[in-house]
């Protein structure tokens, strides 16, 4: 019998060197990426922002996200990922850098418009490049050993960023997050071994399915419609939480960014094992992704239910667990679909999902508190999440094989 111990390493076998070069380049530029975290903190703190104008801002990213989503994806069946991931770490370096002297609503929209336009063009071609490299039998793995690094840098980034607000004050997060887009650039450039060919799409690969296009693959649309539904729920612990953990709970930017890093060492240390153990028992795809859902919505609700700080760690342990079942699965299953079609295309929609609810989700989430308060929001985003186990079941369907 396998020991536990051996079991957790043995997780971790069975990657090409370019996959965990890959892994680096996700854990440097998401360690970096300090900002995003505490940028409503920033922008009502600093900057003095109403709620809504912090929607609006939260807009704009998620505005320049699908965009960037769209195009990394054309570009990636165009002129093939390796350029395309190494410009999208490397340019938005400099506008990092530049962000710190942006002091206006309008201009800070525009500005982070432009900055995600070019950063998240990287998140298609990533997933392509890890279809690329990845055996067949290692794609959720491999999604799950990235995801690791970004969630690892998610654990130390706000940890880091709220001690460096501590000393420092918010303008630094805008220099460490420059220098390193430009440090993962250059591992792409000096570590990451330049494809001979690559294919534009993945018509040479054995069909899955008869639908070439993603715009007309009706099942893979409702699926993404479900992604949305819980990108929209999730990405309220960028915006929405940190608030609500200062203004009911009365914590710091130091203890908001212990908490939150939380959930990014959990992933660090569970996601691995726990996905393989997943597969090892062959569990079904659609009945996870359900569970998950009921999960992430339970984490929402549960804050209703105790004014504790201790309610707070129950909330984001149940919405890592259903994070680290959730998004692994979810992007395998695109990746899967994929096959037969264009690839850029067909991982370009799973990034616009979230992008879509980078754009709803903040402003949404934001509005909603300050018409009607937080313990509201809570219940509507524990609704929205029973909405999008209905549309798993419905869509998996005729989706998964």
């Amino acid at each position: 019998m396998t020991s536990p111990i051996s079991y957790y390493f043995d997780s971790y076998k069975g990657f090409r060197k370019e996959v965990w070069i890959i892994t680096l380049v996700s854990l440097i530029n998401r360690a970096g990426t300090m900002v995003i975290p505490f940028l409503s903190l920033y922008l009502t703190g600093e900057m003095g922002l109403s709620f809504q104008q912090v929607g609006w801002v939260m807009s704009a990213f998620g505005l320049g996200s699908l965009v960037g989503s769209w195009a990394g994806g054309k570009l990636s069946d165009k002129i093939g990922f390796y350029p395309t991931m190494l410009w999208s770490m490397i340019t938005p370096g400099l506008l990092f850098f530049l962000l710190q002297f942006v002091t206006s609503f309008m201009g800070f929209c525009i500005a982070i418009f432009l900055v995600m336009s070019v950063a998240d063009m990287f998140r298609p071609a990533m997933f392509v490049s890890l279809r690329a490299y990845s055996k067949p039998e290692n794609r959720t793995r491999s999604v799950t050993l990235v995801r690791l690094a970004i969630n690892l840098g998610f654990s130390v980034g706000p940890a880091a960023g709220g001690l460096i607000i501590a000393k420092l004050g918010y303008l630094s997060l805008f220099w460490v997050d420059g220098l390193t887009c430009f440090l993962a650039g250059m591992v792409i450039l000096f570590f990451l071994p330049k494809p001979e060919s690559e294919p534009a799409s993945a018509m040479d690969a054995p069909a899955k399915t008869a639908l070439k296009e993603p715009l007309k693959d009706g099942p893979y649309l409702l699926f993404l419609f479900a992604v949305f539904l819980t990108g929209f729920v999730f990405l309220q612990c960028f915006s929405s939480i940190p608030l609500y953990y200062r203004d009911v709970h009365g914590l710091a930017e130091q203890p908001i960014g212990l908490l939150l890093g939380l959930n990014g060492f959990l992933i660090f240390l569970f996601e691995m094992p726990l996905i393989k153990f997943t597969e090892d028992r062959k569990w079904k795809l659609p009945r996870i992704l359900i569970v998950s859902a009921l999960m992430i919505g339970f984490s929402y609700a549960v804050l209703n239910v105790w004014q504790t700080t201790f309610i707070l760690v129950i909330s984001i342990l149940f919405l890592t667990l259903g994070e680290m079942l959730n998004f692994p699965i979810a992007n395998r299953i695109a990746m899967d679909r994929a096959e037969g079609g264009k690839i850029g295309g067909y991982m370009g929609l799973y990034t616009i999902a979230f992008s879509l609810a980078h754009i709803v989700g903040h402003n949404g989430g934001l509005m909603l508190i300050q018409a009607y308060g937080y313990a509201f929001t809570w219940n509507v985003m524990a609704i929205v999440m029973l909405l999008a186990t209905v549309v798993i079941y419905y869509s998996s369907k005729r989706l998964i094989v």
